[in-house]
């Protein structure tokens, strides 16, 4: 299942790059990937179009849809909920105050291109913050507080970035925030690169090497503790790995919706629920998954885009809710 995900993933990465507002021959693509990768030099516009744009997009879909997909797994086990998505512990709506007080406010204005990102991930860091100590103060991070902790909060963040746009002198200012609230790719460069990277990297190599204590959480905290797993420790610890991780995506790509939800469930109707297997081929797949979603968002109505989150709608809510009509799959101990 990993090496077909994986050359699916890889086919598709390169194959991805020519879709756009100028479409390209697969021979023109190849030629420049040989070029850069080998050396040598090619036509200086199909150059620009291959390397410095959709390289990098492609690239950031991979990543975005690979962490979306790995918190996502991370999270339903988490709180032990089958509905739970990467957004449920407010750090996407903190995300999008930070990003609304950038467009709106000009917040972080001296960092240039890099001030969205900066206060998104700001927003995010923030309302992770705030729903950890307010957890913690009303008794630990038990499954039902973070739930209904992150959903209160999720709607006082969305309520206050919808403030700030209503009270914005700028007629653009709401556009400009809802493209980037429903996600986008088009922001993509090399030099954002390497911070989801290494979240994606750095937090889905934490979860594969406790993949033990997470099925042990899993089946419940009472068996995980007869087990030997510290369950208030590795529940902190998730939560905080967790929020990074969204909070690193959310800060480059804006909300992105059913990736986390969907992807998850579908690597264990695929592998089963052991989070060893569940982990590496939700990845893969979410990767997969965005790299054609991005895709579809590019050519749907060229030479505009659609933001991301339009299209996993449209493909992720008739998808989940064919899961959730098979008899065989369970989640946890329920059945669906």
């Amino acid at each position: 299942m990993l090496t077909v995900l994986a050359v699916l993933l890889v086919v598709s990465a390169v194959v991805s790059i020519g879709f756009g507002a100028e479409p390209l021959a697969p021979r023109i693509v190849l030629d420049v990937l040989e070029h850069r990768l080998f050396g040598g030099a090619a036509d200086p516009t199909y150059d620009a179009i291959v390397w410095d744009i959709r390289v990098p997009r492609t690239i950031l879909a991979v990543v975005v849809g690979a962490g979306l997909a790995i918190a996502g797994a991370g999270i339903q086990t988490l709180v032990r909920n089958p509905l739970a998505d990467p957004y449920l512990l407010g750090v996407s709506s903190g995300a999008s105050v930070g990003a609304t007080a950038v467009i709106t406010l000009g917040l972080f204005a001296g960092a240039g291109l890099w001030a969205l990102s900066l206060g998104a991930l700001a927003g995010a860091l923030g309302a992770a913050l705030l729903v950890f100590g307010i957890a913690l103060a009303q008794g630990g991070l038990t499954p039902l507080r973070l739930v209904l902790t992150g959903t209160v909060l999720s709607s006082a963040f969305s309520a206050f970035a919808s403030f700030l746009v209503f009270r914005s002198a700028d007629p653009q200012a709401a556009q400009s925030v809802l493209f980037w609230l429903l996600g986008s790719l088009s922001g993509a460069a090399w030099d954002q690169l390497l911070l989801p990277l290494l979240a994606v990297l750095i937090v889905g190599g934490v979860l594969f090497a406790g993949c033990g204590w997470l099925d042990a959480l899993a089946a419940g905290p009472d068996t995980a503790a007869s087990l030997g797993v510290p369950v208030r420790l590795v529940r902190n610890v998730l939560f905080v790995l967790l929020a990074a991780l969204v909070g690193a995506l959310v800060a480059v790509a804006g909300g992105i919706g059913f990736v986390g939800l969907v992807l998850p469930h579908i690597a264990r109707l695929l592998v089963g629920a052991r989070h060893r297997a569940v982990l590496p081929v939700a990845a893969l797949a979410g990767a997969l998954f965005l790299v054609w979603v991005d895709v579809a968002a590019r050519v749907m109505v060229r030479p505009t885009e659609v933001p991301l989150s339009v299209v996993t709608g449209l493909i992720g809510a008739p998808v989940f809710l064919l899961l959730l009509g098979r008899r065989t799959y369970r989640f946890g101990g329920a059945s669906s």
